[in-house]
């Protein structure tokens, strides 16, 4: 099949969980498939500043088209507009303004689906909030299959998105839960759909020496990713905080950049960015994974920390979180304070605790998150699809 993957960024150096998981799956895809990628210019998710050439390239076996972004972000503006969006009741008018703005702006990638869009067997589209998948999908809806990326967020109470949902002729679901939430706000049963989760091979071997210089104990808790107040990142700090006053021997080790300050603790140890070696040591190193995060549609770390028998300590008010946790049994989830130190402490306190969850993560991500069980997911929903697509009068 010819197919299309529509993403806001992409590229191997582009940080940010939807663009890694359209990534990926159409690399994986163009195994079997023709696949193109269209995407813009960008690399800064806030400001969509034109960063990379236009034009259409070959990478890792895909065709990937990027379009120039037509104007940055207007941040004042935007910021005005979701106040007046999510605060109130607010006109279809002012949501649709609130898509343009929240960008990107490429006018050329949505005038390549107009006019292009038709020569795909199908057209894949990541992430709902953002402008190419909002105003792109209705142009090619008979062939458009949805990957929401979807948190518990505001975004999608919006009047606009039940008639957007109504639009796909498939989706492809990260988990459960995003499944049941995004059914939910479309008022239906979402079909045909299916849930995937994110590949994964085996994990690879590590050399532990290259954490040496960086001086770390032997145990320790470990937050990998954006450290951001959405992240739960300011909840995480203070709960350690307090749950270090009384354990002299905790730890808590941090790696990627940092939009919020970190808190000058003896015990609190911020490594900034790090190369990808040193983040599979760290991964294979730590007691237990920590993901305080709220608001997720999948956890791909969660699932890294499985793959590598670690187990994880996660923030149940984020469902997606908890029920990844509950159906791999590979970790405890918190609420409060307290809930935190308990499960920290049993965490670090029990290698056998800790080597029985880890080792049912790992059992989890094995009969689950292997490639080829993944893409024998989405052939499936997309070979669907495309039956379905073929029996309707004048498709």
């Amino acid at each position: 099949m010819k197919i299309a993957c529509v993403v806001q960024r992409y590229g191997a150096d582009i940080a940010g969980g939807s663009e890694a998981h359209c990534r990926e799956v159409a690399e994986h895809l163009a195994a079997a498939h023709e696949v193109t990628v269209l995407t813009t210019t960008a690399r800064d998710y806030v400001t969509w500043a034109n960063a990379m050439p236009a034009g259409a390239f070959r990478e890792r076996g895909v065709t990937v088209m990027r379009f120039p972004v037509a104007r940055t972000r207007r941040l004042s503006h935007f910021a005005d507009l979701s106040d007046r969006v999510f605060d109130s009741a607010s006109s279809r008018d002012d949501q649709e303004a609130w898509f343009r703005e929240n960008g990107p702006d490429a006018p050329a990638l949505l005038e390549h689906l107009r006019t292009q869009g038709a020569g795909y067997d199908l057209v894949l589209f990541w992430t709902f909030r953002y402008a190419p998948s909002f105003f792109g999908l209705p142009l090619v809806a008979d062939r458009a299959v949805l990957v929401p990326t979807a948190e518990e967020d505001a975004a999608l109470d919006l009047d606009l998105l039940q008639e957007f949902l109504a639009r796909p002729a498939g989706f492809i679901f990260l988990t459960p839960e995003e499944q049941a939430f995004v059914g939910a706000r479309a008022g239906r049963r979402l079909e045909p759909a299916t849930v995937i989760g994110m590949g994964l091979e085996p994990a690879p071997a590590v050399t532990a020496d290259v954490l040496t210089p960086l001086a770390l104990p032997e145990h320790f808790l470990l937050y990998l990713g954006r450290i951001d107040r959405n992240k739960g990142c300011q909840t995480l700090f203070d709960y350690f905080e307090e749950y270090a006053a009384d354990r002299p021997g905790a730890h808590l080790v941090l790696a990627g950049p940092a939009t919020l300050p970190v808190p000058a603790h003896p015990r609190i140890h911020a490594l900034g960015y790090v190369t990808d070696a040193v983040r599979n040591a760290l991964l294979a190193s730590a007691d237990a994974l920590v993901v305080p995060s709220p608001y997720e549609s999948l956890s791909i770390v969660l699932l890294e920390a499985w793959n590598r028998g670690v187990p994880a300590l996660v923030n149940s008010h984020c469902s997606v979180l908890q029920g990844q946790v509950r159906r791999a049994n590979g970790g405890l989830h918190y609420r409060t304070a307290r809930e935190f130190s308990e499960g920290a402490d049993l965490l670090l306190g029990s290698h056998a605790m800790r080597t029985a969850l880890g080792r049912q993560g790992l059992a989890y991500v094995e009969r689950e998150y292997r490639w080829p069980t993944v893409l024998g997911r989405v052939e499936t929903l997309l070979g669907e699809v495309v039956a379905r697509r073929a029996v309707r009068p004048g498709s």
